[in-house]
């Protein structure tokens, strides 16, 4: 068969070549050339050539010109690691800071410290981070050197086989020969499969975490091939577009020898990273390699965000630094004054060598150098370290949270971004979409309206209501029988888990064992979408009654339809052929996944003469076309020229859409070229298209009746909602039992096993808002077209005036029937989608035909073609009916977002939906309740949003008014932002079309001002780039923190906009979580996440913080008090390497602990008083106030610690650093004691760290004072800690420092906890109440929340208007 077809298509090349040099023709081919040259010329292309004999010369020039196969995902390496490392580290300002004190201390006017002391802080801060660079540097290199060494097959010109080679020598231009379960090492057309329908099943786990299989395809010409391609016969270049990270396009074409082309898309390019899945041996030609593969190109590494927090102590480090220069000048001033007085006095103004005197203003100038070199500790360089360190703590422990553990899935958090968990605890507006992350996305099938008569399936209600979804484990091992189950206990040959483990613990052993094939079937599990409640429908009973009179007799045209029944009877069949066909759902045999189900072969007649199809091409002019035709499916034995005969002659050069979604990246809902099932089911002869062939009959199914059992098959869709209407297709015995690229198969009872050859298959995006297949009817032998998409855009597309006035008015009816059962379904809660079909003459489909080959052999400019295309041919639709399905609530939303909006945050949901779905959702999960007004924005024009947001406000404002009184109880303003009066509570839905008059600059601020005094947000019919604008807009125009949630691939763009990008790991892949910062299983984990853990991080590092602050201030300003006893020399009372190392070992350790650990509130509180979470949400830890107060205590606490020392040797004859010993030791136990006042939960694990860096403190000092007799001159510390520890008096002032230094912190900690308690300080109380009295008094604390405000705040309109200069009042 396949002889006479490659004869054909030969023939019809040379045809068009032949006419290449006539007519409109030749201007065509003039055009594709120059682009052509024009493409090679602007290197906007590349040409593959293969690594052979005939291609020598040629492939060793153009293969210089790309990269191998070696990958390095290492910054180092061991000559550049150093260099480049430092100059990675000194783009931090405060490094550079450092660098220059440390150069400076080797000038010797200005010298202050010996010069290597001065270099140990900076060292060690290099050194350590230095280390944990090249740490993570070793793994990377370890892992690019094994993966480097993978062995794959790669044909050898020499050897003339497919020889083993290392991925790293694999180049463009080689032929790879992999086999099933092997990983693809480099991006390659494919050219040869070993399943007999040209089809090749991949995994693509290792782009976007997806374990269902995708299907890609050989390329056009090559598929009908017998036997495995030899590279010595290929004789072809391939041209395709340069490197890019885009994931879902590819374009291109295969030249051959005799100039034709063939046009390539995503669907024939096999991805590195991918697995082989299903498919014995397939070969390919590589076109990108290594670091130019898709794969690479898209590994931009981890995620940077900076956070709130971080840019505040930036802030605060610059006032730092003007604090360090007014020490300084104060000093340099003094100094200067100071020699000044003394001018004669040599002891204190002495020479220089030549003899001459410094003058006192230059002497001040060197010294304010000096200054900056002795209270360099001011600044904290180990801040920085500290607050990695503590962020990787932070980060561990969220991610180690049992309650975020989902057992069915076997996954648990994710922390994607490691720099930004302190503004978990900050978050003031969520924006979330609906399906799949506040609903489970397990979609069931509940109604459905048909020719205008709704079916309300109460029986399957029932079944729902009373229906408990069992555990992961027995739908793994059960095998459901109920109505139509289609469950699988395992599926073998590739994993099927739903949902997959966390990114980050795909390990390399992993991959490796996936490249050994060691893994395959090793996981048990079912296939996506298909758990019992999904799966097992109980039919109407009236529509089952109506679908049991249904044969093939009573199956007739809209236009031979005699009769309302016979009417309704083609309504009803096609309506579930529709549902049961226009998808992309992949069949398979359970415990035998793929297992190809064949008619018996029906031969086709051979091509009946040359001169035909030169005619059919004449009369279609057709231009050259950059593509090969596919195998006829019927042909005509007439040679006459008639619309029917010409058209099943085109059949036979007809193409299937070879491009991806015309928005792939952000539509996942039906992407067609991830269904065909590796089914090769033959389609009848020519005079057989009425009947099915006695040899037609599936294996595993019987004959079509009402007691053939159902056939047990795996159905593996990309979306929830085609698997649901596939389900309920087959719970009336309309069971989709195959497919290929050719072809599909249906076993529909009344009718018998029914075979659509498949012309095309229209994908869904988000433009069209719907997807067609074209197909033709097996009974009836016409093209048809059927359709589902949203009601908002296929009630447009409905024909109004079909011929006869008859079937006119009755479809008026009928359409108007059907809008009310999709509003009632919208108010249900279910998610609505319109079937439609439309009949084609041949005539006509042979126009569009013509038109869309034009448009699908298109390189430039081809998605837009293709979506005209398409437009033009969904036009004139017959309603046949439409269907509600449920998306059930997600267990605990409704609490969650209570809890959220309780904690002071905004919830909006940013919803593609219709609004009636959208706002019963709302109500649903409580984001509105029953007694709020809802407000409609919808208007058709800018002026009239801008009209009806100013009534809207004006209505807002007039009810606040007449419900505000003195004598009212502030009602729930404390569980929302929102300013609203008592009593009254508004909340906001807009569509899409009126978000893009919103959104625009003149109305952006009027509409911002509307949203805060509504309760809740729901914006519907938004597009992804509505939505990331919608974001976007409230974080810059209300400098608000914003978090985006979101679980599929049109969720990705606001989730990368907002402050915290939050992914859900639901069923439709791992776009979302790919993109985001922290990636849950359940919308529900946010909760915790937040309230809890976002709470406890920024308390946590904000106190540390500022505990950072206060001990270098507090400690630089022992040497600035002791200046004034020393004539501002600069000089210490402390030996310089104790100086050092007070802030670089002795206090490190205690503040990071204190910032991984510490815990003001435990987890229950947090969770059971949401309010709590304000404190941090308005940066309470860390206002400016705190910051000033705490430096104002540092000084006091450094001016005890200094003078109480002083007055107490004062008139002595101690030397300098037997006086500064006790200081610096009382100042040890000030701060370490200070950090003890401030912690809120002390564990062993605090008082170890404490007393050993005061044990670590006293040891060094006492070995240092013995080991270091000549160590300096004249003072000298030997043996000053040996002396002084056997004086009294030392114990003593460094008892009284210590509780004179911390006495007014300490008294203000009492008063604030008896006195003045914040809800933060009441709430840590509660921890110490028995159960019983605990949960009485968080009741009434509830209670008391209802009526008095737990913080005064000012409301967020508010502080927008002042920020826009709008009068409040």
């Amino acid at each position: 068969m396949a002889d006479p077809i490659r004869w054909a298509r030969y023939r019809w090349q040379r045809l068009i070549s032949a006419e290449g040099g006539e007519g409109s023709s030749s201007s065509s081919n003039n055009a594709s050339n120059k682009c052509y040259q024009s493409s090679k010329t602007t290197g906007k292309h590349r040409i593959v050539i293969p690594c052979l004999g005939h291609f020598k010369e040629e492939y060793e020039k153009v293969s210089k010109l790309y990269m191998n196969n070696k990958i390095r995902t290492t910054k180092y390496t061991l000559l550049n690691f150093l260099p480049r490392n430092l100059f990675e580290q000194f783009h931090r300002v405060a490094n550079l800071y450092f660098l220059f004190l440390v150069v400076l201390n080797w000038v010797p006017l200005v010298e202050a410290f010996q010069k290597e002391i001065t270099m140990l802080p900076l060292v060690a801060v290099l050194t350590i981070i230095a280390v944990k660079d090249g740490l993570e540097d070793y793994s990377r290199y370890k892992m690019d050197k094994q993966i480097n060494n993978l062995v794959t097959k790669v044909y050898s010109r020499k050897e003339k086989k497919y020889m083993d080679k290392h991925w790293k020598n694999v180049n463009v231009g080689d032929f790879i020969r992999l086999s099933r379960n092997e990983i693809i090492p480099a991006d390659m057309v494919l050219l040869y499969s070993s399943d007999l329908d040209g089809i090749c099943y991949i995994e693509t786990a290792g782009l976007d975490g997806e374990t269902n299989l995708k299907q890609r395809q050989v390329v056009r010409g090559y598929s009908e091939q017998v036997s495995e391609i030899d590279p010595e016969n290929f004789s072809s270049r391939i041209e395709c577009e340069s490197p890019n990270d885009d994931l879902n396009h590819f374009r291109g074409f295969v030249e051959h020898s005799n100039k034709d082309r063939v046009g390539l898309s995503k669907e024939n390019l096999l991805l590195r990273g991918c697995t082989v899945r299903n498919t014995e041996a397939v070969v390919g030609i590589v076109v990108y390699a290594g670091h130019e593969t898709k794969a690479m190109l898209n590994n931009s590494g981890p995620h940077y965000k900076r956070s709130k927090l971080e840019r505040k102590v930036n802030t605060d480090i610059l006032w730092c630094v003007l604090l360090l220069v007014l020490m300084c000048l104060t000093g340099a001033t003094g100094h200067g004054v100071w020699l000044s007085r003394y001018s004669e006095i040599p002891f204190f103004n002495i020479p220089e060598p030549d003899g001459k005197l410094i003058p006192p203003a230059l002497a001040g100038f060197n010294m304010f150098w000096t200054m900056i070199i002795l209270l360099q500790v001011l600044i904290p360089v180990s801040l920085y370290v500290s607050i990695e360190i503590v962020k990787l703590g932070q980060i561990y422990l969220i991610q180690n949270d049992i309650d975020f553990y989902h057992e069915k899935t076997d996954s648990t958090i994710q922390c994607r971004a490691l720099n930004i968990a302190e503004d978990l605890g900050q978050i003031q507006y969520i924006f979330s979409d609906k399906t799949g992350t506040l609903t489970e996305n397990k979609m069931v099938f509940r109604r459905c309206s048909i020719a205008g008569q709704e079916y309300c399936h109460e029986e399957n209600a029932k079944r729902l209501e009373s229906y408990q979804e069992v555990d992961s484990e027995d739908e793994g091992s059960a095998d459901h029988q109920c109505g139509s189950s289609a469950h699988v206990s395992k599926c073998q040959g590739h994993n099927c888990t739903p949902v997959n483990r966390p990114l980050n613990r795909k390990s390399l052993n992993q991959l490796l064992r996936r490249q050994d094939g060691t893994d395959d079937a090793s996981h048990p599990g079912h296939v996506a979408f298909s758990s019992p409640i999904e799966t097992d429908v109980l039919p109407d009973t009236q529509l089952l009654e109506k679908f049991s009179q249904i044969s093939s007799d009573s199956y007739q045209q809209p236009e031979e339809a005699t009769s309302k029944f016979s009417l309704e009877t083609m309504y009803i069949t096609d309506f579930f052929l529709a549902l049961a066909i226009c998808n992309t759902v992949v069949v398979s045999v359970p415990n035998q996944p793929r297992q190809k189900m064949r008619l018996a072969s029906l031969g086709r007649m051979p091509i009946k003469s040359l001169e035909e199809i030169r005619q059919m091409f004449q009369r279609l002019s057709v231009r050259r076309q950059s593509s090969s035709p596919l195998p006829s499916v019927k042909e005509s034995s007439s040679s006459s020229e008639s619309p029917t005969s010409f058209v099943s002659k085109l059949s036979i050069f007809r193409m299937k859409l070879a491009s991806p979604a015309l928005d792939g990246a952000a539509q996942r809902a039906a992407d067609p070229h991830r269904t065909d099932s590796p089914d090769n089911s033959q389609v009848p002869q020519a005079g057989g298209m009425g009947k099915v062939a006695a040899g037609g009959e599936h294996h595993s199914a019987a004959s079509p009746g009402e007691s053939s059992p159902v056939p047990r098959l795996c159905y593996e869709a990309e979306s929830p909602d085609e698997a649901a209407l596939v389900h309920a297709a087959r719970a009336y015995k309309c069971v989709l039992q195959s497919r290929t690229p050719e072809q599909v198969t249906v076993d529909f009872a009344g009718l018998g096993s029914l075979t659509f050859q498949l012309l095309h298959i229209l994908p869904f995006d988000s433009l069209r808002k719907r997807m067609s297949v074209v197909v033709r009817h097996p009974l009836s032998n016409s093209v048809v077209v059927y359709t589902k998409g949203a009601d908002s855009v296929m009630m447009d597309l409905v024909r109004t005036a079909p011929e006869g006035p008859k079937l006119e008015t009755e479809q008026k009816k009928i359409k108007e029937r059907t809008q009310k059962h999709l509003d009632a379904y919208a108010r249900r809660g279910l998610r609505t989608l319109c079937i439609a079909k439309k009949v084609m003459s041949d005539a006509e489909y042979a126009e569009w035909l013509n038109h869309h080959f034009l448009a699908e052999t298109s390189i430039d400019n081809r998605e837009a073609l293709l979506l005209e295309s398409a437009m033009r041919l969904e036009t004139e639709l017959t309603l046949l009916g439409a269907t509600g399905i449920e998306d059930r609530l997600q267990e605990g939303v409704p609490d969650t977002i209570q809890a959220l909006r309780r904690a002071g945050m905004k919830v909006w949901m940013l919803t593609g939906d219709k609004r009636e779905t959208a706002v019963n959702i709302a109500y649903a999960c409580q984001l509105l309740e029953p007694d709020d007004r809802i407000f409609t924005l919808k208007s058709q024009s800018r002026d009239a949003c801008a009209l009806v947001m100013s009534k809207i406000l004006e209505d807002i404002q007039k009810n606040t008014s007449a419900q505000k009184s003195p004598s009212q109880k502030p009602g729930n303003v404390c569980a929302s932002p929102s300013t609203q009066a008592p009593g009254f509570s508004a909340g906001l839905v807009i569509d899409g079309r009126t978000l893009e008059h919103v959104l625009h600059d003149s109305l952006q601020n009027v509409f911002l001002e509307l949203t805060a005094k509504c309760r809740a947000v729901v914006c519907c019919q938004a597009t992804p780039l509505q939505k990331s604008v919608l974001v976007r807009l409230v974080r810059n125009k209300l400098q608000a923190m914003t978090l985006a949630v979101g679980d599929g691939a049109n969720d990705v763009s606001m989730i990368q906009v907002a402050d915290i990008g939050v992914g859900i790991s639901g069923q439709e892949g791992m776009q979302a979580v790919m993109a985001s910062d922290f990636a849950i299983s359940h919308f529900r984990h946010l909760r915790k996440l937040l309230l809890v853990h976002g709470h406890w991080c920024y308390t946590r590092l904000t106190n540390m913080v500022l505990y950072y602050f206060y001990k270098n201030v507090a400690y630089v300003n022992l040497l600035f008090w002791y200046q004034f006893f020393c004539g501002f020399s600069g000089t210490s009372m402390t030996d310089y390497w104790i100086l050092i190392l007070f802030n670089l070992l002795f206090t490190s350790v205690p503040p990071i602990l204190y910032g991984v650990l510490d815990k003001d509130v435990p987890a229950e509180i947090l969770l059971q008083l949401p309010q709590l979470y304000m404190s941090s949400q308005k940066s309470g830890a860390y206002l400016p106030s705190t910051f000033w107060i705490t430096l104002l205590d540092a000084f006091y606490q450094s001016l005890v610690c200094f003078f109480v020392p002083y007055f107490t040797y004062n008139g002595s004859d101690i030397d300098i650093f037997s006086f500064g010993n006790p200081i610096n030791t009382a100042a040890l136990f000030t701060i370490l004691f200070h950090l003890l006042i401030e912690c809120k939960s002390l564990t062993w694990i605090h008082a170890a760290v404490m007393l050993g860096s005061i044990l670590l403190y006293f040891v060094f000092t006492l070995v240092f004072g013995a080991a270091c007799k000549t160590h300096s001159s004249p003072p000298n510390p030997y043996w000053v800690m040996e002396k002084q520890m056997a004086d009294p008096v030392f114990y003593l002032v460094c008892l009284l420092t210590t509780c004179v230094a911390l006495l007014p912190r300490y008294l203000l900690r009492v008063l604030q906890g008896t006195l003045f308690p914040s809800p933060v300080l009441r709430a840590k109380h509660l921890d110490r109440l028995s159960p019983e009295e605990r949960r009485a008094a968080i009741k009434k604390w509830k209670d008391d929340c209802t009526g008095n405000c737990l913080f005064k705040r000012t409301p967020p309109y508010q502080t927008f208007r002042m920020s826009l200069g709008i009068p409040l009042a």
